[in-house]
């Protein structure tokens, strides 16, 4: 295995300090009905109370969203005041890599000695999430509204297609087969299920109260809801919805939050309950590939990152992605030469969902925790963001005396 230099030699990430939420499909959870960035800071609070980390030792917060709420413009500080402790911090945008880059920020403030530990936390809701008015006094309307979440996802400004079209257009660019992103589908699936049942998931994983005003509970969040058993005669028997695309090869809108912490390594030690397990960052990059897409986005940003960093994908001890379509990880095996059985070994967003701000969060948790497992090894986590990005970051987790 190789060990390229860090790109952030002073940040680690303290192991076991970290959690996700479950992510309940869109309107089938109480986070329906609360403020999110709200219920995000209480809910790392209390992820932090049972990893026994106190939210005192936090001297700054990285937050990362992409669906307006109410109270945003105080972002950060307003958030750290729900968490217990009024440290300052910033907001960080970037559609569907939203959750990574906050971490890869957060390790920012860390190496250039601006804070030491910094909390990272990721969230979204994206059930009735709200409408915009916004003035257009160039064109013939006055005003265009447009719905946050599903008109994003509808149509691109740039190009006119929805995120559906940028899979098929990729699909047929490969040349991929229905039934291979079917079969791709079906494993994601069993993985998911596999890695819930053997209790894998309950280490990363936190169930939630979701309070009223009075701070009664008023539902509880403890499941990713809107997951589904799929056959793979099911999945066959499903209308193609653009090239390679169908309802059970996609994922679906949901909400939730997710939170870790970057620290010195001195104060990883002194966090983490397995101190002897150091978690260190290697590289990242992002690439924009041609328009509409998107799903080889993620694809080349990881053949770039590889070849910065001396690493070939026999190196990789753990690879996760965020994959909307099952094309996303047909369109990768292609890329770089890599078998997609090998991928997204404890579940990933094409099964459990896409709150779009904390999704790569709970991705790089998990893919941490699966690290752990297998005694150490460098990780790679990569997605999309947007209609033509890729995101990708590596990871290495070593295990000392």
């Amino acid at each position: 295995m190789g060990n390229p230099p860090s790109i952030f030699p002073r940040a680690r990430i303290p192991y076991g300090t970290w959690g996700s939420s479950y992510f309940p499909a869109w309107q089938t959870s109480p986070l329906a009905e609360v403020n999110i960035g709200q219920f995000a800071g209480e809910a790392m609070n209390r992820i932090l109370g049972l990893r026994r980390v106190p939210a005192s030792q936090l001297d700054y917060l990285v937050i990362g969203s992409t669906i307006p709420w109410h109270w945003k413009f105080w972002n950060a500080p307003l958030v750290a005041s729900c968490l217990g402790n009024r440290v300052p911090g910033f907001h960080v945008e970037q559609a569907c890599a939203t959750g990574l880059q906050a971490i890869l920020l957060a390790a920012a403030q860390v190496e250039t000695k601006a804070h030491d530990t910094v909390g990272v936390l990721t969230f979204d809701r994206t059930s009735d999430s709200p409408v915009g008015v916004f003035p257009e006094r160039r064109a013939h309307q006055r005003t265009v509204p447009i719905a946050d979440v599903w008109d994003n996802f509808g149509f691109d400004p740039a190009t006119g297609n929805a995120m559906i079209t940028t899979a098929g257009i990729a699909a047929r660019k490969y040349k991929i087969d229905r039934s291979e992103v079917d079969e791709i589908a079906l494993l994601r699936h069993e993985q998911y299920f596999q890695a819930k049942q053997s209790g894998f998931l309950d280490r990363v994983l936190v169930p939630l109260e979701v309070l009223n005003l009075q701070g009664r509970p008023m539902g509880r969040i403890d499941d990713d809801v809107g997951v589904r058993k799929l056959t793979l005669e099911s999945l066959r028997a499903m209308r193609e919805l653009d090239t390679c695309v169908t309802g059970g090869t996609q994922t679906h809108a949901s909400d939730g939050m997710a939170s870790l912490l970057v620290t010195t390594p001195e104060q990883a030690r002194a966090l983490s309950p397995r101190p002897e397990i150091d978690i260190r960052f290697v590289g990242t990059t992002t690439v924009r590939t041609q328009p509409s897409l998107m799903p080889e986005a993620p694809a080349l940003a990881v053949r770039k990152l590889l070849a910065d960093t001396g690493l070939t994908m026999a190196d990789i001890a753990v690879v996760k992605n965020h994959n909307p379509f099952a094309v996303n990880d047909a369109v990768f095996a292609r890329v770089v030469d890599y078998d997609w059985k090998e991928m997204n070994k404890t579940g990933s967003s094409l099964v459990w969902g896409h709150p779009q701000g904390p999704t790569l969060t709970r991705l790089v948790i998990e893919a941490l925790e699966e690290a752990v497992d297998l005694g150490g090894g460098h990780v790679l986590v990569f997605g999309c963001a947007a209609g033509d990005v890729g995101i990708a970051a590596l990871l290495t987790v070593t295990e000392g005396a």
